[in-house]
């Protein structure tokens, strides 16, 4: 997984509509609001104003998850973060609220309800903070 990114968005939160919008942008790179505004509506059972997805790229734009520069007359639109960096960002921040709990105990019985799977990825990733904390500790 890619190191924390410098850039964060303003506002980290996003609705059902703008991840949608987002996930659409991430895909194609560069985007008109047609651009989404068509791909969305080629699901048939899908109806959505063209003014609705200028409101969402721009609250987007807002929000901080997009750019938008002008060329002739089409306004476009990219992301600012890839959505891996976004992904990053967003498992920071679970992982903060989670350890704000700040109670060893809780946190010891929630890992106790947890599956084999979902132990083997916690065993996992304690390995790999372990290996990133010793190859910190050789570059000093």
């Amino acid at each position: 997984m890619a190191p924390l990114p410098d850039y964060r968005p303003k506002q980290l939160s996003v609705g059902p509509l703008e991840a949608e919008i987002l996930n659409i942008i991430w895909e194609l790179g560069s985007v008109t609001v047609k651009d989404v505004h068509d791909r969305i509506l080629a699901d048939p059972n899908r109806e959505l104003a063209y003014t609705s997805v200028t409101t969402v790229l721009r609250r987007l734009t807002e929000k901080g998850w997009l750019a938008c520069d002008k060329r002739g007359k089409a306004f476009y639109w990219q992301p600012l973060l890839s959505k891996q960096q976004a992904q990053v960002i967003k498992a920071h921040e679970q992982l903060h609220r989670f350890l704000a709990v700040g109670n060893p105990d809780v946190i010891a019985a929630f890992a106790d309800s947890l599956d084999e799977a979902a132990s083997e990825q916690i065993e996992a990733i304690a390995q790999r903070i372990q290996a990133a904390r010793q190859a910190r500790e050789e570059k000093q």
